[in-house]
């Protein structure tokens, strides 16, 4: 135990440094508002798709198909789960804010903030079940985020769910595992060249906005603290334990644990923008959720490396 947790606070320190390097830019104003989002689109819509198709990109192995077909079951439990609990737990008198809260402790940073974590403690195959994880996120994120974050009348395209980077990333990477065609050099180094970028851009995107959390004073909102518990802590902690109660160990759990205890989703922050929610509070979860992440994430990891 004590060995599991030393490697996995030895890797969010890592982590965390490349991320004060973000919060330093942001200080010395070396990224824009724009130009921090013209970062993260690249990432969103270039970087994990690579690092998704690259996990992969690996000849067909019959454990590997059934870790991947329980990382799906387990992704669609985890969110199922949270969707209950939340709608359980949290309200508000302001309609708005409500959206706002449920939907940063529904959704995780599966992303950003896992799939570095995942790619560092558990290598290759930590990102090929992590990647599940967000095709997973990405359905539900696009059907009942965008209902829950839209409200009455929000029209819900299937099509949207299914062609976004993370799925369309998960199909492509599929075709490779599953059949024998794989990518020439002259293509496949490429891709793996951006995948390798997978951990400074997405750290510097987190710096970025932890250098705008407007102080310990938020703490003072009991809903927003509400959010943030069952974000980092409870959540995660009942998936984990049901998790393990279901028989799954190793890579597979401790994938999904790490994608489940990540913190709230960049998401909220876009949703909140498009729907005209409560942006500042949004923003606020996300940045001080990440914040509170660096301590959370290694204690639970630990309990399943």
């Amino acid at each position: 135990m004590n060995e599991s947790f030393f490697i996995v606070g030895q890797q969010v320190i890592i982590l965390f440094i490349m991320i004060f390097i973000g919060y330093i830019c942001a200080k010395c104003a070396l990224f824009s508002e724009e130009g921090i989002k013209s970062v993260t689109n690249f990432v969103l819509y270039i970087i994990i798709p690579c690092v998704i198709i690259n996990s992969f990109h690996r000849d067909f192995d019959t454990a590997m198909m059934e870790n991947l077909i329980k990382a799906f079951f387990a992704a669609l439990f985890v969110h199922i789960l949270n969707i209950i609990l939340v709608n359980l737990l949290i309200h508000d008198k302001e309609e708005g804010r409500e959206r706002v809260l449920k939907f940063a402790a529904i959704f995780s940073n599966c992303g950003y903030m896992a799939l570095p974590l995942q790619e560092a403690l558990l290598g290759k195959d930590g990102v090929f079940l992590g990647a599940v994880f967000i095709a997973v996120f990405n359905l539900i994120n696009w059907t009942y985020g965008l209902f829950l974050m839209g409200g009455k009348g929000t029209k819900i395209s299937i099509k949207t769910a299914i062609l976004n980077p993370g799925v369309i990333g998960v199909i492509f990477g599929c075709i490779f595992f599953l059949t024998p065609l794989k990518l020439p050099h002259i293509l496949l180094t490429p891709l793996q060249n951006f995948a390798s970028m997978n951990t400074p851009l997405p750290t510097i995107i987190i710096g970025f906005y932890l250098a705008r959390v407007p102080g310990f004073s938020v703490l003072k909102d009991k809903k927003l603290c509400l959010a943030l518990i069952l974000r980092l802590v409870v959540l995660p902690v009942i998936s984990m334990l049901i998790l393990l109660a279901c028989g799954l160990r190793g890579s597979l759990l401790a994938s999904m644990v790490i994608a489940a205890s990540a913190p709230c989703a960049a998401n909220t922050a876009m949703f909140a923008a498009k729907f005209e929610r409560d942006t500042s509070l949004s923003v606020t979860l996300v940045s001080v959720s990440t914040l509170f992440s660096i301590l959370t994430m290694p204690v639970l990891v630990q309990f399943c490396m």
